[in-house]
């Protein structure tokens, strides 16, 4: 069972849904590798934290071109077909402040991959856009 903190702020069943919704429309475009689509989603400088292969902590801010560059190259050509089964666990702050953490399982040609991840979102003009994202072991390529 996970207990979540309190954070003084208890989010509505609407803003529950609409980090759902999101997280929906994010994983659409990442199963398609529509990495532009993906950058849509995101306010940059994005903040990426991670760790390295030396146990430090490492961070970086990418702009957008960074960004869609990367994640070109991470995520492939789009020749093999991914899907994604996520549990997310959004702790808001505010109306317009969520940290979600999420548990996922990434397919690609047939192999399986495990990610525990975390990103905050914030919210402007109604919308959600993810400006931090926190996952171990890419500190290296973060240098």
């Amino acid at each position: 069972m996970t207990f979540l903190p309190d954070t003084g702020y208890t989010p509505t069943a609407e803003e529950l849904m609409s980090i759902q919704e999101w997280f929906a429309a994010y994983d659409a475009h990442s199963a398609k590798r529509d990495v532009e689509r993906m950058a849509d989603l995101a306010v940059f400088p994005l903040n990426l934290v991670s760790d390295d292969s030396a146990g430090n902590g490492a961070s970086a801010q990418w702009d957008r071109e960074q960004f869609v560059a990367t994640m070109t190259r991470v995520m492939g050509d789009g020749s093999d077909d991914i899907t994604f089964e996520s549990t997310r666990t959004p702790v808001f702050l505010s109306p317009a402040m969520a940290v979600v953490f999420t548990d996922s399982a990434m397919t690609m040609d047939g192999h399986t991959q495990h990610l525990r991840y975390a990103d905050v979102l914030i919210r402007r003009d109604g919308k959600w856009a993810f400006q931090t994202m926190l996952q171990s072991g890419w500190g290296d390529s973060l240098r």
